[in-house]
């Protein structure tokens, strides 16, 4: 929660967050899915992770929401 706050207070509008320790391959996986969405797709920030996380629900191996569920936004949303 510290180290959240502390950037917050640095400049950054909004953070995604994890609100449980997560495996580092599907994190991987999801932010990589969500810059994509993020950047080549043109979406805001909200709508690029739940589509990120979206896509991962459907498929087999990312399919369980412990790889995908825990990111949520701090800050401003929009």
């Amino acid at each position: 929660m510290g180290l959240t706050r502390g950037l917050m207070y640095a400049g950054a509008a909004r953070l995604v967050v994890s609100l449980w320790e997560v495996d580092d391959l599907g994190t991987s996986m999801l932010m990589q899915k969500f810059y994509k969405q993020l950047f080549c797709c043109g979406k805001s920030p909200v709508t690029a992770l739940r589509a990120a996380q979206l896509n991962m629900w459907q498929q087999q191996q990312w399919h369980n929401p412990y790889y995908w569920s825990a990111f949520t936004f701090q800050g401003e949303w929009r």
